[in-house]
């Protein structure tokens, strides 16, 4: 027993040593995927992340029909009879995990197994197929087919049987423009059919079980612009019925889940590319998420390369998985992109692919996506006429996990798996949020608060700071009330005092020069209260001077600077990634500059009677509400919550109401119009500094042409 043992302690030590030898190799072939896997947080930091989904085979591709069914097959070749798909557009993955797909090139449906082998393929002998470009199977295993060259959309039961046709819908609500070509179709519980017609920007077709028409379902929106208001206020009505008419991207592609609502994707608009619908026809993703409070539009289809992110996305299909998880495919970055039941972002893998042969894991030409109850992903190349399967790794299962605890509400029960996430990768983001929702729903607020910040989500910071705020004003509330009472109680017994102590000509502390520096800054008090007369006093009477102007300009850009960076994060998020204050300094000075030589050019041409630097003092006063009121509203903005965004948002916004007036008064004060004609002053003004700005672009553009003539020049001449 003994040299038993002391044989075993030496192999032991041999295996651990082979595993440790080889541990390099196995971590380089794990990290060897044909793809990178990314996330993208809400303000568009790319992040590399563990792959998510791993590729687990091909199917779909040369497989071998059964011997009866291959000797009547006009495949048959030497050798055993194989599929060969030709131009797939479309698959669907049922109950029991049978593979359903839309074989275009071959007018036909093929059925595989869960495991990929060949069923059946269905033709529908009694009716052909033409060009048939989407499927669709329902709980009762009636197959329903968008048979696209034959414009129509036929039902068949379980065993391929013919049972009903659905042409183009006979109703007045349709215009008779409308082209009826199905490309893709869903069927609700009632089995009301919601069809994709090929380029139609009215929404989905809803047809009831007999196939009458309903109505138009979940169309997109026009994107309406201040220029088309313009046009609207404008134009006539001939010169609009000759406008090109601007109309909603028209949906791609659709697909329902279990609990019945319908989900869309849509190409070539810029935003709200996926919606999900209930059975109103309204989005349930609209304000959702998580970065929802930094987005204006939600948008969908991501990318990797800043080069790409000026094209829109081409998303062409939609799985939705138990969970609730969405995952679309890009059809022209070839990209996959996943996002969980509330629009969050999860993962996006994939890219291009420039190698003639075929790639496991890697596809082409993504035609279509769809999941399995394994949580696989098969992804339908039309390129390569395959399917490639995809099943989620450890980390990627393990995410789904922990985010599906989170958006069920069992935070506590999710930390521990976040814990793991995070542990495996601190940088990513979702990790971040799942246990700061966790700290607050244990009421930690204080871990929830930096942790929410950390992830950049402004509304759980926002109402963990509100809890934060709370407490404080909890446990010092005594306190504060004794400050109060204690300076009530001074300031009356000051008010009761002064008059006694102090001489009855004041402090004998009087500037005496009349136009000295802190009398001219001075001035700018008696300019807040009667504003008329303080520009007019700049201009006649010399209350302004070159110095005492240049310190309240920079006091201003200062105060503006700190606007921009002090603000609290939750009323600007950029503070979260930081704010770089040169370019907000350049555009300040410039414009404010700008608006000084146009001013005074155009009002030396309408007998305005200011000088240059009149306009330069005066403009230099006028900002002093950025400096009166922006400070300390900046500094209230780090004691608010979300909950008073309209506080916050009403003080920023008399800022500029104010700053705006004093300089309508400003060209009154110093150049002697009337209100009506100063505001006319103020228009022509703004005009002449867009005028300059663009003439500064073309000279800047035309520079550097110039420099490049002469570079190229030079360079030629060096050569030769």
């Amino acid at each position: 027993m003994k040299n038993r043992r002391l044989r075993i302690v030496p192999l032991t030590i041999a295996i651990m040593a082979a595993i440790y030898a080889a541990w390099p190799s196995l971590q380089a072939f794990a990290s060897q995927l044909p793809y990178d896997t990314y996330y993208k947080d809400g303000f568009g930091q790319l992040v590399k992340t563990q792959a998510a989904y791993i590729p687990a085979g091909i199917i779909g591709y040369n497989v071998e029909i059964p011997a009866e069914e291959g000797a009547a097959s006009p495949e048959k070749s030497e050798g055993p009879a194989k599929v060969l798909l030709n131009q797939p557009k479309d698959l669907f993955v049922d109950g029991k995990d049978n593979v359903y797909i839309a074989d275009t090139g071959n007018n036909r449906i093929v059925q595989l197994d869960e495991n990929g082998q060949y069923v059946r393929e269905i033709s529908v002998s009694e009716s052909p197929l033409n060009k048939p470009s989407g499927v669709f199977v329902d709980k009762q295993g009636d197959i329903y087919i968008a048979d696209t060259g034959n414009n129509r959309v036929v039902r068949l039961n379980a065993e391929g049987k013919l049972l009903k046709e659905f042409g183009r819908p006979e109703s007045g609500y349709l215009p008779e423009s409308f082209k009826y070509d199905p490309v893709n179709l869903v069927v609700d519980k009632r089995g009301f059919l919601y069809i994709t017609t090929l380029g139609a920007y009215q929404g989905l077709v809803q047809l009831d079980p007999e196939g009458s028409f309903i109505g138009f379902f979940g169309p997109n929106r026009v994107a309406f612009t201040l220029f088309d208001a313009f046009k609207r206020f404008v134009y006539t009505r001939e010169m609009y019925q000759r406008e090109l008419k601007k109309l909603p991207g028209a949906i791609a592609n659709s697909t329902i889940d279990k609990d019945g609502f319908i989900y869309t994707v849509t190409k070539e608009i810029a935003s709200g590319q996926i919606k999900k619908l209930n059975i109103a026809g309204l989005d349930q993703l609209d304000g959702k998420g998580d970065f929802a409070a930094l987005q204006d539009e939600r948008t969908y289809g991501e990318t990797i390369h800043h080069w790409q992110r000026g094209v829109n996305p081409q998303l062409s299909d939609i799985t939705v998985d138990a969970s609730g998880n969405m995952t679309v495919v890009d059809s022209i970055w070839n990209m996959i992109s996943q996002y969980d039941l509330n629009g969050n972002l999860l993962f996006f893998w994939g890219g291009d692919d420039i190698t003639a042969t075929s790639k496991t894991g890697v596809v082409k030409t993504p035609a279509a996506i769809a999941g399995n109850s394994k949580g696989e992903l098969l992804v339908l190349d039309g390129t390569n006429n395959l399917i490639q399967v995809l099943r989620p790794s450890r980390f990627g299962a393990l995410v789904h996990e922990a985010n599906a605890l989170t958006q069920e509400g069992r935070y506590e029960e999710s930390e521990p798996l976040w814990e793991e996430v995070y542990r495996l990768n601190a940088n990513y983001t979702p990790a971040l949020i799942g246990l700061a929702k966790a700290a607050y729903k244990k009421e930690d607020y204080k871990r929830a608060e930096e942790l929410f910040y950390k992830a950049g989500v402004v509304g759980g910071y926002s109402e963990s700071f509100w809890q934060n705020r709370l407490k404080w004003f909890q446990s010092h509330f005594g306190l504060l009330m004794n400050i109060v009472l204690a300076v009530g109680i001074v300031y009356l017994l000051w008010s009761r005092l002064s008059g006694k102590l102090l001489p009855k000509k004041g402090w004998g502390f009087r500037f005496r020069p009349r136009h000295s520096l802190p009398g001219r800054l001075k001035h700018v008090f008696y300019l807040i209260k009667h504003p008329v007369d303080g520009f007019y006093a700049i201009r006649y009477e010399g209350k302004a001077g070159v110095v005492s102007s240049l310190i309240l300009l920079v006091l201003a850009i200062a105060a503006f600077g700190y606007m921009q960076s002090g603000t609290s994060f939750v009323f600007n998020p950029a503070v979260h990634v930081g704010v770089d204050l040169l370019p907000v300094t350049v555009q300040f000075v410039g414009i404010w500059l700008g608006w000084v030589v146009s001013n005074y050019l155009v009002s030396s041409l309408l007998r305005g009677e200011g000088r240059f630097r009149d306009v330069f003092f005066s403009s230099s006063y006028a900002l002093f509400p950025i400096i009166l009121i922006g400070i300390p509203v900046t500094l209230l903005s780090n004691a608010l919550t979300l909950n008073e965004l309209a506080i916050f948002s009403f003080l920023k916004l008399a800022i500029y109401i104010w700053i705006g007036l004093l300089f309508i008064w400003m060209v009154q004060g110093i150049h002697n119009y009337t209100f009506i004609e100063a505001l006319f002053i103020i228009l022509l003004s703004l005009l002449v500094l867009t005028m300059i700005v663009i003439l500064i672009f073309i000279f800047i553009s035309l520079s550097n042409e110039l420099v490049n003539f002469f570079n190229s020049l030079y360079q030629e001449v060096i050569i030769r």
